[in-house]
């Protein structure tokens, strides 16, 4: 396919063209690999058994699966944006290529080739092939950076931020968007399993508290009593038919009944009990292990760390415990954060089993997220961004310049089409945004669209507003 494009365009690359060192470097990465010469390993000498063989053979698909795969997504992803009509296009030969059926079977192939011939392998071996993996990949990146960009482009989102002059705002939300399991249900677990087995083993000078099958069995009611009732919240919030604009107010206006639900089920759970004696100590050492999404700590790490962007983080929250989300990030190194969530009360260091109320409805996050603009002191210009994965986020969403809607609930999507609002994928978003900006559109962003942009990952996010 090479030589064919090579010749179409009468081109002699040994006079016209030298060849890019990122390209070098992984073509010379591969031959290494598949010549046995790995770094941190002793080079095989004459590979004498079939094992050596297979060893290797794993070892030089772990280097080009990565290779594979990205071009094969690559292009499909290029396909989908191509106008049908559009046979002229310079890399149609390329999109073709590697949008075929053909390429796709092929990319399966070398998987489940290099799955077969990992079977026998040491774990010690399989590491070897994930550093590799990664390697490959990071080397692909560089290629890809390595190539000139002949037009102005608006990604990453930060390219035109002048720190001196612009203020970047991130706002986030805490369950499920950031974090793996919903805080609730690991709030919920430590009161159960630290609690008294009998009333035998409760000291009359502490808290009265629950014991621990009574807890689980009210915790389990509450639990479905929410599901249930938020089902036919999000039901009853619904116009008729589906709004052919987006609107805003009438939208707002449905949020506040699920906000009503959101107050009601909160005084429920504070009637109960069941988060009555938790102590710090037990949040504090949850919080550091509960566990972050994939690439999430990373992202924030390098908004915060990062001294010349002039950036804030803001996380926004209906968790029941601020103290909870803020030793999470602590653990992640990440104590610049800003949380605004509600509070547990404590005697001592004993929760008393109430909640300070500040984040509990979408109406409270929409206006935490006013009031965090409001009290920028400064006149700089402002971007802000908002990521999100469910109802409660909706209006803070679509406020901020960029909406960033992560994961896939389903009620978010239901409740935002039929209010008119748009989801689009983050890659497709911004190839039409780019194409609108070198035809001389504007590339600012600005809230209230009723666009959403949907990812499926923070990497995603992390490319888009800071780069590779």
């Amino acid at each position: 396919m090479h030589n064919l494009l090579v010749q179409e365009r009468e081109l002699d690359l040994a006079k016209e063209h030298g060849i890019n060192s990122a390209t070098v470097k992984y073509t010379e990465f591969l031959l290494a690999t598949a010549s046995g010469k790995i770094e941190g390993l002793k080079g095989p000498g004459k590979l004498a058994t079939p094992f050596e063989k297979t060893k290797i053979a794993a070892y030089t698909l772990g280097a080009m699966t990565p290779c594979m795969r990205l071009y094969a997504v690559m292009g499909k992803k290029f396909q989908e944006l191509l106008d049908s009509n559009e046979s002229t296009h310079p890399y149609n030969k390329w999109i073709n290529n590697y949008s075929s059926d053909g390429f796709q079977a092929t990319t399966l192939q070398t998987e489940d080739l290099l799955d077969k011939l990992s079977v026998s392998l040491t774990g010690e071996e399989l590491d070897v092939i994930e550093k590799l993996y990664y390697q490959a990949m990071k080397l692909e990146i560089e290629f890809f950076s390595a190539q000139p960009l002949f037009q102005p482009t608006i990604v990453p989102l930060t390219k035109g931020h002048k720190p001196v002059e612009d203020h970047l705002i991130i706002f986030s939300d805490f369950d499920l968007t950031c974090t793996v399991v919903d805080s609730s249900a690991i709030l919920a677990e430590i009161a159960i399993v630290t609690a008294p087995k009998s009333d035998q083993n409760q000291p009359e000078d502490q808290i009265v508290r629950m014991l621990s099958s009574d807890l689980r069995n009210t915790w389990g009611f509450l639990s479905k009593q929410y599901t249930e009732e938020y089902e036919q919240c999000i039901e009853s919030i619904m116009p008729p038919d589906r709004l052919n604009n987006f609107d805003y107010k009438e939208l707002s206006m449905a949020l506040e009944q699920l906000s009503k639900f959101e107050n009601t089920a909160n005084n429920r759970v504070i009637e109960s009990g069941v988060l009555k004696g938790i102590s710090l100590e037990d949040i504090k050492r949850a919080g550091e292990r509960l566990i972050l999404q994939d690439g999430c700590p990373n992202f924030f790490q390098s908004i915060v760390k990062n001294e010349n962007l002039n950036a804030n983080v803001h996380v926004l929250s209906y968790c029941w415990c601020g103290d909870l989300i803020r030793s999470t990030f602590s653990s992640a190194d990440l104590n610049e954060l800003n949380v605004h969530a509600n509070e547990f009360t404590y005697e001592g260091s004993v929760s008393t089993g109430e909640i300070v109320k500040k984040v509990e409805s979408p109406i409270d996050k929409v206006e935490a997220f006013r009031n965090i603009l409001k009290n920028c002191n400064d006149d700089k210009k402002k971007l802000t961004v908002y990521i999100g994965d469910s109802v409660g986020d909706l209006l803070c969403l679509l406020e901020a310049d960029v909406g960033i809607v992560i994961g896939s609930s389903s009620s978010l999507r239901s409740v935002g089409t039929q209010f008119g609002i748009s989801f689009v994928p983050l890659y497709s978003g911004l190839v039409k945004k780019q194409k609108e900006y070198v035809e001389g559109s504007t590339s600012d962003w600005k809230g209230l669209s009723g666009i959403l942009y949907t990812v499926s990952s923070w990497a995603e996010v992390h490319a888009f507003i800071l780069g590779c």
